[in-house]
């Protein structure tokens, strides 16, 4: 089993995939962001806070995970895509000076 601090499991969780906290605070990516999945706070976008930095997160999937995670290959290959269009214009910028 893997442990995450927050940062590393916001750049590891796939769409689909939940992390999980030891004392049981769940989210969940989706194709629209990071949401809370039990709690008081179920249902709501993740909000960056300073205490979940203290935090560790362990990253798995289950049946629910795997029906979220319908259609992560285009996903994450429009992420790619967005990401390398900003890095050229931004290597162009930095030409032209």
């Amino acid at each position: 089993m893997e442990w995450y601090t927050f940062g590393q499991m916001l750049m590891a969780i796939r769409m689909g995939q939940k992390a999980e906290t030891p004392d049981g605070r769940m989210v969940m990516r989706t194709s629209t962001g990071l949401f809370w999945i039990n709690g008081i706070l179920k249902g709501k976008v993740v909000e960056i806070k300073d205490y979940l930095f203290s935090d560790l997160w362990r990253i798995y999937e289950d049946e629910e995970s795997q029906q979220e995670g319908i259609g992560r290959e285009q996903h994450e290959q429009r992420e790619r895509e967005m990401l390398e269009n900003q890095y050229e214009e931004l290597r162009w910028a930095n030409r032209k000076r």
